[in-house]
């Protein structure tokens, strides 16, 4: 398996529940670091039982169309795999360049997708993306309008929808100690950038009783507009900014959440994916809020609120509820365990993984 994202420890427990499968032998090639923004998140080590973690160079680290791996096809002409599983989009050269050495191997292949809007690119990549569409064995798109969109270009072989990581429910649980401040805390956590709606969020905490909080972790190119609204609105007292933290570290964040928000707003070149915040909230008995951009809805389903994006009074309705009514916490705090244990466990989207892998084989 090819993956970037695998530098993220706590994805990495996919890897042990891949590699628990009797029949299968896995190898991991992730790069040293990647980096997004200004931001690099290095390789961490948490979860590395059970299969082989290799780091191999990396080119344009940060660059999603034009990254690379210059040795890659050295590192797969020595492991020989049955299947080469290109964690990676179609339009990009990493996964161009993984593909023609899998295939020059006549090993299987996979490729993963979460673009869910129907976006033309210019050549090359356009000819990359078409070359891997017609080639490639069978693919995982991440929601299904990431399926839709790798059939409207042309691609006729098999789909699985799956999640590209699923959540640990034993790191990510409800805390053991209840809190006990008489504050009601609400957080968000991802990257600081327009699209995820983070002013909304602000506008509607301005118009609440000063006993409801926020707490924002994250980095990114709004970092301090957002910073200079929370001025403006008179939220300097009541929302703590803090900066990106390590996988292992995110427990203890959602345990200082009484709700998580995620916020985000639909632009002409992009819609939330999935939100993986929310089901490791979910996973946490940490209610939680979400827009309509894209699979949030999807992914809540029933175990949390909903509002309409940019929707500010909504979204202050739905927080008022909540810090207003403990009886509702509880139930979407349980209602959520529930629904992340049963669609979204790192369990099961490393078994309905290794399925795919199967398939492969089997055909």
């Amino acid at each position: 398996m090819l993956s970037k994202a695998l530098v993220v420890g706590a994805y990495q427990r996919k890897c042990e529940l891949i590699a628990q499968a009797r029949d299968i032998e896995l190898t991991v090639l992730v790069p040293p670091s990647w980096k997004t923004g200004k931001h690099i998140d290095a390789l961490e080590r948490l979860h590395t039982r059970g299969y082989n973690l290799r780091v191999i160079p990396l080119r344009f680290s940060g660059n999603f169309h034009l990254h690379y791996y210059p040795t890659l096809a050295h590192e797969l002409a020595c492991a020989q795999p049955d299947i080469v599983h290109i964690d990676e989009e179609p339009y990009n050269l990493a996964t161009y360049l993984a593909l023609r050495s899998a295939r020059s191997l006549l090993a299987r292949t996979v490729i993963f997708s979460w673009q869910n809007l129907l976006r033309r690119y210019p050549p090359p990549f356009r000819w990359m993306e078409r070359y891997v569409l017609t080639h490639v064995d069978t693919a995982i798109a991440g929601n299904a309008a990431a399926r839709s969109v790798l059939q409207a270009k042309g691609y006729k072989g098999t789909v699985s929808v799956i999640p590209q990581f699923g959540v640990d429910t034993e790191q990510f649980r409800p805390a053991d100690n209840p809190r006990k401040s008489t504050a009601f805390t609400v957080g968000y956590t991802g990257r600081l950038v327009p699209e995820k709606g983070i002013d909304v969020l602000l506008r509607a905490l301005a118009g609440l009783p000063v006993s409801t909080q926020a707490i924002i972790v994250g980095a990114g190119r709004e970092a301090e507009k957002l910073q200079a609204l929370a001025n403006e609105l008179h939220l300097n007292n009541r929302v703590r900014f803090l900066p990106p933290v390590s996988s292992a570290q995110m427990p203890g964040i959602y345990a200082k959440m009484d709700a998580l928000v995620l916020p985000s707003r639909t632009l002409p070149n992009w819609k939330e994916q999935f939100g993986r915040v929310l089901i490791e909230a979910m996973s946490s008995g940490v209610p939680v809020i979400g827009s309509r951009s894209g699979e949030i809805p999807v992914v809540i389903g029933d175990a949390g609120l909903v509002f309409n994006e940019n929707d500010t009074a909504s979204l202050r309705r739905h927080i008022e509820r909540l810090a207003s009514q403990p009886a509702l916490c509880a139930d979407l705090a349980t209602r959520g365990r529930t629904r992340a244990i049963a669609h979204y466990s790192m369990e099961q989207i490393a078994a309905e993984t290794v399925a795919v892998y199967r398939s492969l084989l089997s055909a």
